[in-house]
């Protein structure tokens, strides 16, 4: 590949992915508000429990979306599967901004609102593996983990710059402004990125390598391919637990079982959110050289037996301590999230790829890693032992050790298979 194709490409590959997690920070930073917005006024919690329940919906939808953009993928080519994915991203984030609330519009808002958020949790359902898979394809030989780790590192980069946008507009903005309009600007620029990103993927040539299959791709994946997707699914479930424990429910564990103010849990979260970025990308180049299991294995032997020890030292009063057993954590998460677009895309066929990747991630992380911070949290209710949810990375990286067991090394093939 010449620069300027490979720098399209890695452009083209990134862009959706950041604009996917960028309108899940500010989402996430401004759900109260949003919860007085679009629902009737009454007992606060309860909105902000509304505006949560629509979220979660959206995560519900992301299996649905896998298969919808991974089909479109396999059938059509990867770049009618992206720019389909970044309109159904953009539109509907910019959307969101504009959407009366519910002093306007009535019970239409929350309706028109959890709409909105369906066809958003179906582009991110195809986004993310379809920036993974196109990534991986057009990389040059010999730098598809690198390449890969790109993917990761636009998903990572998306959130926390979500969430320094929100955090900027709440420290510029009187509350009321916040209140009334001011939250509705960060949705509204989404489209800016939209519009970027949707050019670029329009400029882009179809890959002539890629084979049209000659049945319905869905239909042959769930028929012929369903042990490879649930390999797929294992090989992704550390990645979506370790993510959604360590860097998301963490903020509310630390408040809660710790007592430490907001702004510090958001604060030392967001410097080890910056710390995974490196991290990704060393273990993208990393395992072109010494190859994915083994970078992989190591990651999960310390993900496992460091899941109590970490935890344990976030579990103390010394910010420090809360970083240090936070970073520690970066390390085997930043490990997998860095290699699995390389492995993932490398394990399956072609003529499938978009969906069966899609099918076994998004039920990794769709399913399984939305589920995660509320079992974390029964866990800690039930038990009352703080440290149990570090339970659940074990078990997580248990199930994953496993499946890369069942995998093969792929790192030094010339090719992807056909």
């Amino acid at each position: 590949m010449k620069p300027p194709s490979t720098r399209r490409a890695i452009a083209a590959g990134m862009i959706g992915n950041l604009l996917e997690w960028y309108d899940f920070a500010i989402y996430g930073y401004f759900a109260a508000t949003i919860g007085r917005a679009f629902f009737p006024a009454q007992d606060p919690v309860a909105q902000v429990l509304s505006a949560f329940g629509i979220f979660a919906l959206g995560y519900l939808m992301r299996p649905l979306g896998g298969m919808v953009v991974g089909d479109i993928g396999d059938r059509h080519g990867r770049r009618a599967a992206l720019t389909f994915s970044i309109t159904a991203m953009a539109v509907p984030t910019f959307l969101v901004g504009v959407l009366p609330g519910h002093a306007t519009l009535g019970i239409a808002a929350p309706i028109l609102l959890t709409l909105l958020r369906m066809i958003q949790g179906l582009s991110v359902g195809g986004e993310a593996t379809m920036s993974m898979v196109f990534l991986v394809e057009r990389a040059p030989r010999g730098r598809r983990g690198l390449v890969g780790s790109l993917a990761s590192l636009a998903a990572n980069g998306g959130f926390l710059t979500g969430s320094a946008i929100g955090a900027l507009f709440a420290a510029l903005l009187p509350a009321e402004a916040l209140t009334d309009w001011g939250w509705r600007v960060p949705f509204m620029l989404g489209l800016l990125v939209g519009i970027v990103g949707w050019w670029i993927r329009r400029m882009l040539e179809e890959d002539p390598s890629v084979t049209r299959p000659a049945t319905s791709p869905l239909a042959d994946t769930l028929h012929n391919h369903g042990p490879l997707v649930a390999r797929v699914a294992g090989i992704a479930i550390f990645n979506a637990v370790g993510f959604y424990l360590m860097f998301l429910y963490i903020v509310t564990w630390l408040q809660g079982v710790d007592g430490v103010s907001p702004a510090r849990a958001l604060e030392v979260n967001t410097v080890s959110m910056v710390a995974l970025l490196p991290v990704m990308v060393t273990a993208g180049w990393l395992s072109d050289r010494v190859g994915r299991r083994p970078l992989m294995f190591g990651a999960l032997v310390l993900g496992f037996s460091g899941a109590l020890p970490f935890l344990w030292l976030m579990h103390h009063p010394d910010p420090l301590l809360m970083l240090g057993g936070q970073l520690a954590f970066v390390v085997p998460a930043g490990i997998c999230l860095g290699v699995m677009p390389a492995v993932l895309t490398e394990a399956v066929p072609a003529g499938v790829r978009c969906t069966a990747v899609s099918l076994g991630y998004n039920i990794a992380f769709g399913i399984i890693g939305g589920l995660t911070p509320l079992t974390a949290a029964w866990l800690v209710a039930r038990t009352e032992i703080d440290l149990s949810p570090a339970w659940l990375i074990m078990a997580a990286a248990a199930i994953t050790f496993a499946a890369l067991l069942a995998s093969r090394e792929t790192s030094r093939d010339a090719t992807l298979p056909a």
